[in-house]
């Protein structure tokens, strides 16, 4: 065991690219963004790893003050990092070389994925690095303990467009009600980390992203400190944007510029009683970002609702699994492969104690 744990110190993180992470919640257009900004080598944001899909298996570990959990814990989520449905280029993790590299310092999940992540964007070159993990904002706290100089970029969308959105996602409810929950549960946090660090977050629309692209990637540049590139505006020459259109429908967009007409596709894809469950759900923030109600946003959700929503859902989910392996190989074969690893790890760990 170790004698001394010890916080980063902020004079060695301003000699590394400085952390952003991108928050609150899924589906809201931030491959859009990303990769748009990834066009300017001061920036890197690899493919997310999305930690919170491990978070049930840290208890397992034990006390990390302990050498051999904490450098398992290493192994584990560098694995995961080789097991994402997209590789980071050009890098392969030593554990041991990161076991030395951080083991005097606070010893956190955070800091072992947040070191991978520096090396990646050292190796680019970027002097900014955001995590696209936009659920990570629940552990906001711990974060600006271990990073204090990281910044937010906080992306929100239409409730409406973005349930409709979430509902055909596998990682997602495959219900309204429970995606809207969803929603709220995600902008309470972000909004809670406003209020706490306001001058470490901005805060943009999604709608405002596709009315006017350039005024809102410039915004995000001022904010994180680097350059405004035209060539943020053509995300047509991204191998990446290519590469993952051709592995998931979820995906498929992200390779052409993004569509005004599609900001209100919602209407088309929920019925007004669903869209009614949003607005009443999602009323104060619809109101405090300024996206006007289509009904009387009065609806009565009870625990019944809420239970048939459930069963609906988790029959869905079934449902788009069976789907996926029908229609698309290779994104059924990589999601499962992430999974299965997950499942590996919960089975291998002994439970905690």
């Amino acid at each position: 065991m170790e004698q001394e744990i010890k916080p980063l110190s902020i004079a060695k993180i301003q000699s590394r690219p400085r952390p952003v992470l991108m928050t609150p919640l899924r589906r809201c257009g931030s491959h859009a963004l990303r990769l748009r900004l990834n066009n300017s080598p001061e920036f890197y944001s690899p493919y997310p790893l999305h930690i919170i899909d491990f978070m049930p298996l840290l208890p397992r570990y034990g006390d990390l003050r302990i050498d051999q959990n904490y450098f398992r814990l290493i192994v584990d989520v560098i694995g995961l990092q080789t097991s994402s449905m997209v590789k980071w280029n050009d890098i392969v993790f030593d554990p041991v070389d990161i076991f030395e590299a951080i083991k005097q310092e606070k010893r956190s999940i955070h800091r072992v994925l947040w070191e991978l992540l520096l090396r990646a964007g050292e190796l680019h070159h970027a002097s900014i690095v955001m995590d696209k993990s936009l659920d990570s904002v629940r552990y906001a706290d711990e974060l600006l303990e271990l990073f204090p100089d990281m910044l937010f970029l906080n992306v929100v969308r239409d409730p409406r467009a973005q349930v409709a959105s979430m509902n055909r996602a596998i990682i997602h409810e495959y219900d309204a009600t429970l995606n809207a929950l969803a929603w709220v549960d995600a902008h309470k946090m972000a909004s809670a980390l406003i209020e706490k660090y306001p001058d470490s977050v901005l805060t943009i629309r999604y709608e405002d992203f596709l009315s006017n692209q350039e005024l809102v990637l410039r915004r995000i540049c001022e904010f994180l400190g680097i350059s405004f590139l035209p060539a943020m505006l053509d995300v047509s020459h991204s191998q990446e944007a290519l590469q993952i259109s051709q592995l998931s429908a979820l995906w498929e967009s992200n390779r052409f510029p993004p569509l005004m007409a599609n900001k209100d596709k919602f209407r088309q894809q929920l019925s007004l009683d669903e869209i009614e469950v949003i607005e009443t759900l999602c009323k104060s923030f619809m109101q405090k970002y300024g996206y006007e109600a289509m009904t009387p946003a009065n609806a009565d959700i009870t625990q019944s609702m809420l239970a048939v929503a459930g069963e609906k859902s988790l029959s869905g989910r079934l449902q788009a699994w069976a789907d996926l392996k029908e229609n698309n190989f290779k994104d059924y074969i990589l999601r499962r492969y992430r999974a299965d690893y997950l499942g590996r790890l919960m089975a291998m760990l002994p439970p905690p104690a």
